[in-house]
């Protein structure tokens, strides 16, 4: 009797666990999550980050409402292992996808935010560009018409009916990607003439020429294209009544496709933007200095949603800085260039923390060469136009060199130099610093499995 009793009294006690279990369930609703990322984005021109050519009214609005963070670094400055390492949590050594158009590994140890938010419950999805999307096995995304796919299309129609219908029918929490293709050249949407091109402001690691300028008003006319899709999507959350209880995040990626930006590890390439909107969460109007790199976004979706750290991934969660509980998050953030398939072999690594930044030419013998942007033989470029005023300035030629000719190492104070203009490295003050930074990015290599320049050779796709 006394056995039975304690059976029936141990029953209705796992009962009751499980139905306050439920309630408090039902109490902490998760969150929707509405990703927007950019293509190849000068994330300095948004005016919310200092720019000062546009005013991006719709990216400013969410920086208003949210928290910015300004040390957010692409570990490499591409279109593809940036968005895989954004997937999977992963640095582009331990997802394969550590060139350009390569594709990530086809094995069942690499998973994505598909599958760790799809086991937490939620509909996972993708619309517009769709680069790093395969194999299925990996990237389980649905996938809803709307943006459009292809980053080199010349028109950029896109429209909200699918993403609508897709926010109405979710009856789960969704967590939704929103790709745009703004601005990856070719710079051809938007309006040019609403910019004066011999009134813009010029980063300072650019040659000032007519081509650069006129170039610079079309990127700066996708740019502003990008800002009004932002406030489309934000515009139909409000619609929907989804808003508040929807996290949007914007992304920048990686930098532009002007010289000495994307494919490079400068911080006009591996500087990139981020912010982070959540109603009654985060702060509205602040700002972060810690940093964070791509890698951390998913473990960040998971610990949000309420899952289980998971251990195997490179990221780790920036869940407290979003909570204002720390300011601080990694004491460094790493980089990895693999030239092929944009042009020779010509690896990179570089390290960096909220103040200096080491960088490593593994190949600094050769020349560092670009095919989409350096040929020479497309004259009307804006490469050509450095090269051609080279010819008769010092200063537009030492600007172009730098790019073409690098030395072993570059070390930057990058409070003080934030384009990286002037190299430290033979500055005997610095030598203890760049020791320190030399064997970190060692040990970080060592743990990738990165043996430098020998993996920057021809794969296949």
């Amino acid at each position: 009797m006394v056995i039975s009793i304690f059976m029936l009294y141990s029953c209705n006690e796992t009962k009751n666990k499980e139905k306050h279990q439920e309630v408090n369930l039902l109490e902490k609703k998760q969150p929707n999550v509405v990703i927007i990322m950019a293509d190849d984005l000068d994330s300095r021109q948004l005016s919310c980050y200092g720019g000062e050519n546009l005013k991006t009214i719709n990216i400013d609005a969410l920086a208003d409402e949210g928290m910015k963070f300004d040390n957010i670094i692409c570990s490499e400055a591409m279109c593809v292992p940036t968005r895989a390492s954004l997937f999977t949590g992963l640095y582009p050594v331990h997802h394969g996808s550590f060139q350009n158009h390569k594709k990530v590994y086809d094995s069942i140890e690499i998973k994505s935010v598909g599958h760790y938010l799809g086991d937490l419950g939620y509909r996972v999805a993708l619309t517009g560009k769709d680069h790093s999307t395969k194999p299925k096995s990996v990237f389980p995304f649905e996938i809803i018409e709307g943006f459009e796919i292809n980053c080199v299309a010349k028109t950029d129609e896109y429209s909200l009916d699918k993403v609508q219908q897709f926010m109405q029918d979710s009856k789960d929490p969704f967590c939704l990607f929103i790709m745009s293709i703004n601005p990856h050249a070719p710079w051809t949407v938007g309006d040019p003439s609403e910019f004066k091109a011999s009134e813009l402001k010029l980063p300072p690691h650019w040659v000032d020429t007519p081509k650069t300028r006129t170039e610079f008003t079309k990127y700066l006319a996708e740019v502003r294209r990008l800002d009004t899709q932002v406030g489309d999507v934000v515009k139909t959350l409000k619609d929907n009544g989804l808003y508040d209880n929807t996290i949007i995040v914007f992304l920048g990626e990686q930098g532009p496709q002007f010289p000495g930006g994307k494919w490079t590890l400068w911080g006009a390439g591996q500087k990139s933007s981020m912010i982070i909107k959540w109603n009654k969460v985060v702060e509205k109007g602040s700002s972060t200095n810690a940093i964070v790199q791509y890698e951390d976004i998913v473990p960040t979706l998971i610990d949000l949603a309420g899952g289980e750290p998971v251990e195997k991934l490179d990221g780790k969660s920036f869940l407290p800085v979003l909570k204002g509980k720390l300011n601080k998050h990694r004491d460094y953030a790493f980089g990895i260039h693999n030239n092929i398939p944009e042009g020779p072999a010509y690896p990179i690594r570089s390290i960096r923390d909220t103040k200096y930044k080491l960088l490593q030419n593994l190949s600094a013998d050769e020349n560092y060469y670009i095919k989409y942007m350096m040929n020479p033989k497309k004259e009307n470029s804006v490469w050509m136009s450095w090269v051609r005023k080279g010819e008769k300035s010092k200063e537009a030629k030492k600007l172009y060199k730098r790019i073409e000719k690098r030395p072993d190492l570059e070390f930057y104070d990058l409070e003080k130099d934030p384009y990286e203009l002037n190299n430290l490295v033979n500055e005997p003050k610095y030598a203890d610093k760049i020791d320190e930074f030399d064997s970190r990015l060692k040990q970080w290599m060592k743990k990738q499995g990165d043996k430098g320049s020998l993996i920057d050779k021809r794969y296949n796709k």
